[in-house]
């Protein structure tokens, strides 16, 4: 997927074109159609039940599931999981799952589950309003938002220390920093492995381990999730949370003193996705595709905004939320997303071999 950056970057150019706040006659356009003609997802009254796994933040995840549930009548049982977690239950439960579909988190993670036999190959109508560079080319995972790593900094520990907000990665390693650090362990969190990944392939594997262990002595402790750094931020336990921007902005616009930076010698960016399971309840099938079509759909897409996630959307039909990043104006990381789905478990064992705390993370 070399190159794939580069395709993303123009993606997201589209989607923010086209995802610009509706007004004027667009706008009246736009409401004419979704009155005339809405999608097969937003109106379908199936009823029944859906059992999800999802690693999507507790306060978001009621909006799309009471908007589901509104637009369906399907009702949802979810329990919230980081997204290691859920692939590791997933796993658990091959034989037997338990949940019909895995929501949220780094496509890396649902790269190595498809490899594992734990998803159910599904293609969404609702794909044809997404650009091909999000797409799972073998369909088993739908991709439904894009992320991208940043520094959530606490304001007033900065003003207080006098010192500059951290600009590239090795400000992280300033010694005024010890022990004011916080990030999840990427054995857990999808937000720490795409960072670990980003990094090993920028920097080679030698200069990027001795980076985190340089960084190690600067962690005050990791996390089991990769939302809990900017909680640490926002209690004012860490000066830097290491976070994707939608977390870090979430928090800005609950009023919390957070600062959000990003890595001017390169951040690395994610695509998030949902899946089903294999195996699943047949109860269910139906209900989960409709569950992903509905996350997919303009409908669904827009609840982003209503629940201050902060998220891009993926459908480029879709409104974004104000103060996103222009995607032209960051330096993204060139990864290679087959080679990161294909050694997540194997890379993020041995960045906890090396550093000890990442094994036991803190809730």
């Amino acid at each position: 997927m070399k190159g794939s950056i580069r395709r993303l970057l123009c993606a997201l150019s589209v989607l923010l074109l086209a995802g610009c706040a509706v007004t004027g006659d667009r706008g009246r356009q736009t409401a004419a159609r979704e009155q005339t003609a809405p999608s097969e997802a937003s109106t379908a009254q199936t009823g029944g039940k859906l059992t999800i796994y999802s690693a999507l933040p507790e306060e978001e995840l009621p909006v799309y599931l009471h908007a589901f549930t509104k637009d369906t009548g399907i009702e949802t049982v979810c329990t919230r999981l980081s997204a290691g977690e859920m692939m590791l239950r997933a796993e658990a439960e091959r034989e037997a799952p338990q949940a019909s579909v895995l929501l949220g988190g780094s496509s890396d993670f649902y790269r190595y589950a498809a490899k594992s036999g734990l998803l159910e190959p599904y293609q969404s109508p609702e794909l044809q309003n997404v650009p091909d560079a999000y797409r799972d080319p073998d369909g088993y995972w739908t991709p439904i938002y894009i992320g991208v790593i940043g520094f959530a900094c606490d304001q007033e520990w900065f003003e207080e220390n006098g010192r500059p907000y951290p600009r590239v990665w090795d400000d992280l390693l300033d010694p005024a920093l010890a022990g004011r650090i916080v990030m999840a362990s990427p054995e857990t969190s999808g937000t720490s492995y795409n960072v670990l990944a980003a990094l090993v392939q920028k920097l080679g594997q030698t200069q990027a381990w001795d980076y985190f262990t340089a960084l190690d002595q600067n962690i005050a402790y990791y996390t089991r999730s990769g939302l809990a750094p900017v909680e640490a931020v926002k209690k004012g336990e860490a000066a830097v949370g290491i976070v994707f921007s939608h977390d870090g902005r979430r928090a800005a616009l609950d009023g919390y003193p957070v600062e959000l930076c990003y890595p001017d010698d390169g951040t690395a960016l994610e695509i998030g996705a949902c899946a089903l399971t294999c195996g699943g309840s047949q109860e269910e099938t139906q209900n989960a595709k409709a569950f992903i079509d509905w996350m997919l759909s303009q409908r669904g897409q827009e609840c982003y905004i209503e629940a201050k996630s902060c998220r891009l959307p993926v459908n480029a039909a879709a409104r974004t939320a104000d103060g996103l990043p222009a995607p032209g104006a960051l330096n993204v990381i060139e990864s290679d997303w087959e080679w990161a789905g294909a050694v997540q478990k194997e890379l993020s064992r041995e960045f906890c071999t090396r550093m000890e705390r990442a094994r036991t993370p803190v809730e």
